[in-house]
């Protein structure tokens, strides 16, 4: 009789944690369409996927298998954090990767939590069924998006910049992209499971997707003249960005390079000069008050990623706005946990870390923009287009919104990963956001020129060292995303989704 309870109880073992490790593979597979964006079918059949086993089960098991995908979403689309702590950050390759894994493995809770709501609140009914699923999804996202400072990397909506779901980007921005996604998915899930009446939310769904593609683009922006850049990539490896014997070189080679722009602007990128105003007195003196005096004729600016400050006050990642005009400053407002600012409890973690210049002072949450020849240029350093509701604020005054937005960064860090991609879509739906262009200067990739509508116009190859020359036309107006999210930031989001899921919660207890 034991050996008889031994041999069934392993298949039962090996059945119960099957469907895990298959939602996991499923939530790795899916973020390919964050990388290679006409694969973003991926991403709803997927969520479609998850969907129809959390409605099977279930609050407990939906917990895990929620978690689950969640797990192998982050830890598939975040792997690159391990190049910046093991290679560059000098942590040994275990507490690496078992960092990579606390992190996924601790905001994946968002989504557990959320699949465990949809199979204890689920009607058993397509649509208020797909709209609970949808409102619990944005819940999720919304929370690992804005909680304990935010990490929205590989947000879902991210993956539609090339559907036809991005239409409605101007109108919802990437968080209601999300959303609909999972509304579809959602109504796919029905269709699977359902014995009859497949056809009606099988229908809905493929409306939901395609349709926006024949309403096109709403435009909500006009022409606001046009400005010829130069886009600087310096190309300078992390492990050698801060050596003493290597600067020389490379602080030669940026000098050369604003000095030869043909650009009415010129940017160069995140840090590109990587010393402290004091430091670069005494490393190379002379060095800034020639890029100075460089960019004090009418007709031309620059924008250069430098930090700012001394060890005594604090210092800032900052953007220095040269041209004939007064100084203009940009200050890192929304800084990178344990990269540049040190979380409560965790200097010991950033400690074991060799990141020179790791604990940055934040900067204004409204900057102003930086006036060129008629054009209001909207600077964010790196991260920070992460988060549209930030850049919306910007929006508040028309008047005074960025016509172009500039993006400057330092993703040296992750080697050359799939971050870079990742991180040029992500520049790529804010600008279908807002319909502005963005112009990206980059360390070693992606510098870019990328239109209103979200469309790369120029690019230098990445991991390679030159400057990009082009065209941008700035542009006024203001979208429905940009006129709401400046007012309220996510609230109507989050409020909407709370609404949805209070009445499905109401509604079964009522059943009961």
């Amino acid at each position: 009789m034991t050996r008889i309870m031994f041999t069934t109880a392993r298949p039962a073992a090996r059945g119960r944690w099957s469907l895990p490790a298959v939602m996991a593979a499923l939530g790795a597979l899916q973020t390919l369409a964050f990388v290679q964006t006409s694969a973003w079918p991926l991403a709803v059949v997927s969520t479609a996927l998850l969907a129809l086993a959390c409605g099977r089960a279930s609050p407990g098991r939906a917990a895990l298998l929620g978690w689950a995908y969640g797990f192998g979403w982050l830890v598939a689309g975040t792997w690159w954090l391990y190049v910046s702590m093991h290679r560059y950050g000098g942590l040994p390759a275990p507490l690496a990767g078992a960092g990579v894994a606390a992190l996924a493995a601790a905001l994946s809770l968002y989504l557990a939590a959320a699949m465990a709501a949809f199979a204890r609140w689920r009607r058993g009914r397509a649509a208020p069924d797909a709209a609970l699923f949808a409102a619990l999804w944005l819940l999720a996202e919304l929370a690992r998006g804005v909680l304990f400072t935010g990490f929205p990397w590989v947000a879902s909506g991210y993956a539609l910049v090339d559907a036809p779901l991005a239409a409605l980007a101007p109108w919802v921005g990437v968080y209601g992209l999300g959303a609909l996604l999972a509304l579809a998915a959602g109504l796919l899930a029905h269709a699977a499971a359902a014995r009859r009446g497949r056809v009606a939310p099988l229908l809905a769904a493929l409306a939901l997707l395609g349709l926006p593609w024949l309403a096109a683009l709403q435009r909500f922006d006009a022409p606001a003249g046009a400005l010829t850049v130069t886009l600087v990539q310096t190309n300078v490896a992390q492990d050698e960005k801060f050596a003493v014997e290597r600067m020389p070189e490379a602080m030669a080679w940026l000098e050369q390079a604003l000095d030869g722009a043909r650009g009415q602007l010129v940017v160069a990128p995140e840090t590109a000069v990587p010393l402290l105003p004091f430091q670069l007195a005494d490393f190379a003196p002379g060095y800034w008050d020639r890029l100075v005096a460089r960019f004090a004729a009418p007709g031309r600016a620059a924008l250069v990623g430098v930090p700012l400050g001394d060890f005594e006050r604090g210092y800032t990642n900052s953007v220095a706005g040269l041209s004939d005009g007064e100084r203009y400053r940009y200050d890192k407002h929304h800084l990178v946990p344990f990269g540049e600012f040190v979380p409560t409890g965790f200097r010991w973690f950033t400690e074991a870390m060799n990141i020179p210049l790791g604990d940055f002072d934040r900067g204004v949450v409204d900057p102003p923009s930086f006036a060129v020849l008629g054009q209001r240029i909207g600077p964010n350093i790196c991260y920070e287009d992460l988060f549209g509701e930030e850049l919306a604020r910007r929006f508040a005054d028309p008047a005074a919104a960025p016509t172009i937005f500039a993006n400057v960064s330092n993703i040296a860090w992750f080697g050359d990963t799939v971050a870079l991609p990742q991180h040029l879509n992500i520049s790529r739906l804010r600008a279908l956001e807002f319909q502005r262009p963005m112009i990206r200067a980059t360390n070693t990739g992606m510098t870019v020129v990328i239109d209103a509508r979200g469309v790369v116009t120029a690019q230098l190859a990445p991991g390679t060292r030159g400057v990009l020359e082009a065209e941008v036309e700035g542009r006024s107006g203001v979208t429905p995303f940009a006129w709401w999210a400046a007012r309220f930031g996510l609230w109507p989001l989050a409020g909407l989704a709370a609404l949805v899921v209070i009445l499905s919660a109401g509604w079964r207890r009522r059943a009961a």
